[in-house]
């Protein structure tokens, strides 16, 4: 199955070159999907050897990932894989996205970062829990970790289903609707690398934000019940 790697970035020039340079070694494109940054992100990818998309406002990580995803369909991929910018993710675990996709039907394979948490803040923990508890509810599918930006997407799914998010929320999003749209969610087990990277979420406004799409899901649900 032909696979690229599409990565949304925002000001990841520390990390960005490495992950490229990984990703290109170990025999996939890498798509970068750069939302306005003011640092030497573009440059840094380019000079590593990506194809690099930009928006040149910061549109949100969903509109990024979304362009990334219609791109790599229109050049004929198959499986997507997103990853995110910051170096949390090895590039070692994308053969256990591949080696999953090719023994199952499913249409979205999801990292889960969940059985292997040391290093990651308790309070995130706690918030990745409750939110894939919902999301799982949402979707009737057992989904460990929605949160993990790290994930393999069959193209028919991208073919398949509508958004109309564009930040943060839209990866849960992309997980219901493509529940909704008959397709199977599964997952498998990565290891995250925490460095001192800073997280991009802002607390309340992401966090209302999320809330408020996820109470949205809750009654389209009953309405179609």
């Amino acid at each position: 199955m032909n696979t690229c790697v599409i990565i949304p970035t925002y000001n990841e020039s520390r990390a960005i070159a490495g992950l490229v340079d990984n990703i290109r070694r170990a025999g996939l494109e890498a798509i970068v999907v750069d939302d306005g940054s003011t640092d030497d992100t573009v440059q840094a990818a380019i000079r590593a050897g990506a194809e690099v998309l930009r928006n040149f406002s910061n549109a949100g990580k969903g509109a990024s990932l979304v362009k990334g995803y219609s791109f790599a369909v229109s050049r004929g991929f198959d499986m997507l894989i997103s990853m995110d910018g910051d170096g949390q993710h090895s590039v070692d675990d994308i053969q256990s996205f591949i080696s999953k996709a090719e023994s199952s039907d499913c249409g979205i394979i999801a990292g889960n970062r969940m059985e292997r948490t040391g290093g990651m803040p308790l309070l995130r923990v706690f918030t990745n829990h409750f939110m894939s508890w919902m999301i799982s509810l949402v979707t009737g599918q057992r989904i460990p970790d929605t949160q993990c930006g790290f994930r393999l997407i069959r193209k028919e799914v991208m073919q398949k289903i509508k958004l109309s998010t564009s930040k943060y929320e839209t990866e849960s999003e992309i997980l219901i609707e493509a529940a909704r749209a008959g397709f199977k969610i599964e997952s498998v087990s990565i290891k995250t690398i925490y460095s001192g990277q800073k997280s991009q979420i802002n607390p309340f406004l992401d966090t209302v934000r999320f809330m408020r799409f996820m109470l949205a899901q809750f009654m389209k649900g009953f309405r179609h019940a």
